[in-house]
């Protein structure tokens, strides 16, 4: 069984998109199939497969997002912008589009070549004043209905700490009782640059990715509401550079995507 797929990266985040519209499979098979090709060493590898599908209210097309694990999540920053590339360089939008999502609908524009922005969904759930042991300031916010959960965290020691001494800090808060989904975990720090150095630990990957689109937006927008950062919020990631516009209620995503393959998916192992 060959399936012809496409993968990206946008600040290292790596995704593997698969056209629905042309495959037709059923959402089981699509689960099976991503938890399969996103195992590294033995598989494609990659942080999540994303499908293109029929629109369903007037978008220009549907974006379905896979964790590695086979979990459904509710919508992608860096996904939906390397996603926006692909719709826009395979002829199935122009540049400037509507992707639908399950949070809501995601506009996205063309910038260059290689830039992309998304406008991310609108935050339905802030809270400023939650308390958690060891931690001097914790954030939670939600993106989109449903939303995608987020807790943002205040460590000023980012910079100079490894992130195996962060990892048990942020398993607990993943799991944190009080969050009845779970949540991704960012924790930022403030630099003198003016930028602001940000982690995040996602829920679904299980571990610390390159960089978090949305992670990166609620992150923000906690800067801005707590009145730390004014304008155009540039975010340092492991995978390189991001930057949050907080415009009022919403949020403005760019950054830059790599084409990294195209082919065919031959994984022998693969049975849908």
């Amino acid at each position: 069984m060959n399936i012809p797929f496409e993968k990206y990266q946008g600040t290292g985040n790596d995704f593997i998109i698969l056209n629905n519209i042309d495959l037709g499979y059923t959402y089981e098979q699509l689960v099976a199939i991503t938890k399969q090709v996103c195992q590294r060493r033995v598989s494609v590898g990659s942080d999540a497969v994303m499908v293109v599908d029929h629109a369903q209210h007037g978008g220009d097309f549907r974006m379905i997002f896979f964790n590695a694990d086979g979990t459904e999540a509710e919508m992608c920053g860096n996904g939906a912008r390397c996603l926006a590339r692909y719709a826009y360089e395979h002829r199935l939008a122009k540049a400037t589009m509507v992707i639908e999502t399950v949070a809501g609908d995601v506009p996205a524009i063309r910038i260059d070549e290689r830039t992309y922005q998304v406008q991310l969904n609108t935050a339905t759930k802030e809270v400023y004043d939650w308390e958690f042991p060891e931690v001097s300031e914790l954030s939670y916010v939600e993106l989109g209905n449903p939303g995608l959960p987020h807790v943002v965290v205040e460590f000023d020691r980012l910079q100079d700490t490894p992130l195996e001494e962060l990892l048990p800090l942020a398993q607990t808060l993943r799991h944190w009782s009080r969050l009845e989904k779970g949540a991704n975990v960012n924790f930022y720090q403030q630099l003198a640059n003016g930028n602001v150095l940000i982690r995040t630990f996602e829920r679904g990957v299980e571990g610390f990715t390159l960089a978090c689109g949305t992670g990166s937006g609620a992150t923000a927008l906690t800067l801005i509401k707590r009145k730390k950062v004014k304008g155009i919020v540039t975010l340092e990631t492991l995978g390189g550079l991001l930057q949050v516009e907080v415009l009022g209620d919403e949020l403005f995503l760019r950054g830059e995507t790599t084409r990294v393959v195209s082919g065919d998916i031959c994984d022998e192992d693969l049975n849908v």
